[in-house]
């Protein structure tokens, strides 16, 4: 089959991811009014970094407990157990899965709450010379934690939902926690004596709402989640081989993002807010693409290895990992050319100064150089999931911790934050280029000849691109100490311009992808009923 025209497995990947983009997309602009808000109330200062600390912590082991670890251990067992057992197994299966993380829920949450001040040492240890803002951070820690339990239900409920085909209300419910943080921080505020545990409050209620939000789905689709302790399940124990390196796996991943955090809290004021406010902005084509193609890729990947399909599976990588590529190219050069805009535009006003923004943008540039590693491991990840082997990726996740820390610790002395962002771009292509050798190994040849074009052509519309956002500000010179007005002009001059320039000339280079996404354009205008005469 020809990979460049989507069909089979790949139109469902390119289908599915198409949903979940534009979901997250949704999400994202909500996310950042969200951060505009926060920037505009609360700037970049000891109360934003205790907030964004304590609400890491569970945001970590939501990702290691659930997204990290039993989600993607648990999408290959389900989807099994939907092609060669039942439905009705296979949903006995999520019940029992249901169950038990519910229980390990409660207690970590527990566990946290009672531990809330040793956990901050030793994410924050700057923190324990600044007793104010220790306590804050410990308060807030405690206040969050149960959110836990409910986002990494909701976690679960996307692994269901999306192996059986569903991606919709998975991917909208980050939409629902932004909305309410956005509403607690204007309109809660007050009520307290330090406004930022507005913040925390606005936190919980959006983590309930998240969950809520699964329930109509799931029942529609007949997965009513009931309890069920048969803890001997045989697909538990399948499920646990995968699990543990799963686990280590996920955690050594996690570890080099909190490595960032631990170390910034050592450096001078703010810079724990700045790594934040820059990888909020790397999410963006991180979210909205990569981690939307790897969501819709694994349960396709999954069914193929399931079938036996490997070669299949070979082209549905290649396509998806194409797919990313595509968008992550032209957002490398425009995040590059155009951060300090962006960053202006997005959160310079209130305490969010334009030197915040320059010393933001330090880090932006440094994350930037790494997004093709964090876009492109989604889908590496999402292909060893399917094929159930979880030692290689931890091989290479501890490889990648250590490059981390040891470049984190030469870095970020002549490059302050800055060096600590680069830290994990490095460590991510590290862990990127030694998943590719391993999965080669594996599989044999992935890419063929048409991939390395296909690429080449989006680096040349890049590099046109980029052209273009030159002359840009050759016409419409940037000041980042200008007029809100003028900033937002000039930002949107670029990106219309921008974008533009790159996807015509994409078309122009006869770019496979761009190819397919105007004939998928035709083909739906033509086959949309016309309006009577």
């Amino acid at each position: 089959m020809n990979e460049t025209v989507p069909g089979g497995e790949n139109r469902r990947v390119a289908q599915a991811a198409g949903v979940v983009g534009a979901a997250t997309m949704l999400s994202r602009v909500f996310g950042f009014i969200r951060d505009m808000v926060v920037a505009g109330l609360f700037g970049a200062g000891f109360k934003t970094d205790a907030f964004f600390v304590a609400f890491r912590i569970p945001n970590l082991l939501r990702r290691l407990l659930a997204e990290g670890s039993l989600t993607v251990a648990f999408v290959p067992v389900f989807t099994d157990y939907l092609k060669k057992e039942s439905r009705a197994d296979a949903l006995e299966f999520a019940n029992v899965c249901f169950t038990l993380l519910s229980i390990v829920l409660v207690v970590v949450s527990c566990l946290g709450i009672v531990f809330a001040p040793l956990i901050v040492t030793i994410m924050a240890p700057g923190f324990v010379h600044a007793p104010a803002q220790f306590d804050l951070a410990v308060f807030l820690t405690r206040f969050m934690f149960p959110y836990i339990f409910f986002i990494s239900l909701v976690a679960l409920c996307m692994g269901i939902l999306n192996a059986l085909r569903h991606f919709a209300a998975p991917a909208l419910s980050p939409v629902v926690l932004n909305i309410a943080m956005i509403l607690a921080a204007l309109l809660l505020r007050d009520f307290f004596a330090e406004p930022i545990v507005a913040l925390a409050v606005g936190v919980m209620i959006g983590g309930v709402l998240q969950l809520a939000m699964q329930w109509p789905f799931l029942v529609r689709m007949g997965a009513r989640l009931r309890l069920n302790f048969h803890f001997r399940h045989p697909g538990l124990k399948q499920m646990g081989i995968l699990l543990l390196p799963t686990l280590i796996g996920s955690a050594v991943y996690q570890l080099n993002i909190f490595i960032g955090t631990i170390l910034a809290s050592l450096l001078p004021k703010g810079s724990v807010s700045y790594l934040y406010y820059a990888d909020r902005i790397v999410e963006l084509p991180l979210g909205v693409f990569a981690i939307a193609v790897g969501t819709a890729s694994l349960p396709s990947l999954s069914a193929l290895v399931s079938r036996g399909e490997l070669g299949e599976m070979k082209r549905t990588l290649s396509f998806s990992l194409r797919l990313i590529l595509f968008i992550t190219l032209p957002a490398t050069v425009a995040l590059i050319a155009l951060r300090v805009p962006i960053l202006s535009v997005l959160f310079q006003r209130g305490a969010f100064t334009a030197q915040s923004t320059l010393l933001t943008a330090q880090a932006l540039l440094c994350y930037t150089v790494g997004l093709w590693a964090f876009s492109v491991i989604r889908v590496i990840d999402a292909a060893f999931f399917a094929l159930q082997d979880r030692k290689s990726p931890l091989k290479a996740a501890v490889v990648a911790l250590l490059v981390n820390v040891a470049c984190s610790i030469v870095l970020m002395g002549p490059l302050r934050h800055g060096g600590i962002a680069l830290a994990t771009s490095i460590a991510s292509a590290v862990n990127v280029i030694m998943l590719a050798v391993i999965l080669r190994r594996k599989l044999g040849r992935i890419l063929g000849a048409d991939f390395y074009r296909s690429i080449a052509k989006m680096a040349a519309a890049s590099l046109v691109m980029w052209a273009s956002l030159r002359l840009v500000e050759a016409i419409l010179p940037w000041r980042t100490d200008g007029p809100f007005d003028e900033r937002l002009l000039f930002l949107t001059v670029s990106v219309a311009v921008g974008a533009a320039v790159f996807f015509v000339t994409a078309f122009l280079v006869r770019s496979p992808e761009m190819v397919t996404f105007v004939g998928a354009v035709n083909r739906r205008l033509r086959r949309r009923p016309h309006p009577p005469q």
